[in-house]
């Protein structure tokens, strides 16, 4: 077992504070500060503290896979599967979604053969992986997720009441299935400038007419987003498009799981999030980076879905998991109370991950401390490893490869 250094990511949404604190550096930190990664992707990988310093992870389990993978090297290529992230979003993130495996596969060949450089601002795919991911909230936790229930959404905008919506609800309650879902998405995301610049400012009008309204009010969260998005990325369709999808919100300690296909924009909170070993992101608005369109409707699901939020179960060794289908991740979430026994750790290869508190691991008479925002690289060659929390209660997430090992 080793300390394992994160690596910083810095993007605009990012919170110049959430990290900071978590880590128990100054705030506010001179820069949005968005995701903290432990892993081994080649964009980023954290590096674990040795004798000599300190290594790449990445080059570490690259140099003996086997030893540090055990099991899961030969299914997953040498390669460590799963890549473990905290997530600050003081600003909504992109309109996204990720591909499948499939689909990862052509795409990442497809660039290649174009010659689009693996650090190109322009490249879709980074990578032959599927991204599918889970994220859990540590504070209350905001996104948009999958597409809602069409016959829900022509309740939204009917009582928009904007009469310049009053044609798209008509082609929604016609088909309210997916082919409906994806023939508006379509015409939304692609709307001309001129035609974008008349019907958006009146759908945000309504909006406030809505919110204006007396009495409780069904869609306020929905009506309220898209006059925070508008006014976050003005004049931008991704708005529009944000009313087809579902409004959830995470209170801490629950998750949300999604697969490859599902659309998505996180809008704010701080969470532990833990997906395949990807960087493969098809963007179709709310951000200044590259936004490709065309490759996202290829990617699309459009089938509408209500996505459950994910409750932990106890695992019966002291834990609760986070079940999702993903065989390159499991995630587990350790709650110590002050005083409390020793706790055994799985197996790796995992990473342990500190969100609140002290904990010791202990390893045949070696101990290692691991303070509030730390994380640890456990190998497959390490055994018999045990937790305790250290002078008060202490919270920690475990993440580590699928069921099957």
């Amino acid at each position: 077992m080793h300390e394992l250094v994160g690596a910083l990511r810095s993007y605009a949404w990012g919170s110049r504070t959430a990290l900071a604190q978590l880590c128990g550096r100054p705030v506010p930190s001179a820069h949005p500060e968005a995701e903290l990664w432990f892993g081994a992707h080649p964009a980023d990988p954290a590096h674990v503290r040795v004798e000599q310093g300190t290594r790449s992870l990445l080059e570490l389990v690259a140099a003996d896979p086997d030893r540090e993978l055990g099991s899961a090297a030969p299914e997953f290529g040498g390669k460590l599967p799963f890549l473990l992230k905290i997530l600050a979003a003081e600003e909504p993130l992109s309109l996204q979604a990720h591909p499948s495996t499939a689909q990862a596969r052509a795409g990442f060949e497809r660039e290649n053969r174009a010659r689009v450089p693996l650090d190109s601002p322009m490249r879709n795919y980074r990578d032959e992986n599927h991204k599918p991911e889970l994220v859990v909230a540590l504070e209350r936790f905001e996104a948009l997720a999958g597409f809602r229930d069409p016959r829900r959404t022509v309740a939204l905008l009917r009582a928009l009441a904007v009469p310049q919506l009053e044609s798209f609800a008509d082609l929604l309650a016609a088909q309210p299935d997916s082919a409906g879902l994806r023939t508006l998405f379509t015409t939304w995301i692609t709307l001309p400038h001129n035609a974008l610049a008349t019907l958006l400012p009146a759908v945000l009008d309504g909006c406030v007419r809505y919110l204006s309204g007396k009495g409780k009010r069904e869609f306020t969260a929905e009506a309220r987003t898209a006059l925070e998005l508008a006014e976050a990325y003005p004049g931008d369709a991704g708005v529009l498009a944000a009313l087809l999808l579902n409004r959830l919100t995470l209170e801490p300690g629950q998750g949300l799981f999604l697969a490859a296909g599902n659309l998505h924009a996180y809008l704010r909170g701080l969470g532990v999030e833990i997906m395949a070993n990807s960087d493969n992101v098809l963007r179709g608005g709310l951000t200044p980076k590259h936004v490709d369109v065309a490759e996202l409707l290829r990617v699309l699901d459009f089938e509408p879905i209500d996505l459950p939020v994910i409750l932990p179960e106890p695992a019966g060794d002291g834990s609760v998991r986070y079940w999702t289908p993903a065989p390159e991740f499991a995630l587990h979430r350790f709650d110590l109370t002050a005083g409390s026994a020793q706790v055994p750790l799985h197996d790796g290869p995992g990473i342990v991950l500190v969100t609140a508190g002290t904990i010791r691991l202990l390893q045949n008479g070696v101990e290692l401390m691991l303070g509030r925002g730390t994380a640890a690289w456990i190998s497959a060659a390490d055994s018999d490893i045990r937790a305790q929390a250290v002078d008060g209660p202490a919270q920690f997430f475990c993440a580590c490869v699928g069921s099957a090992h």
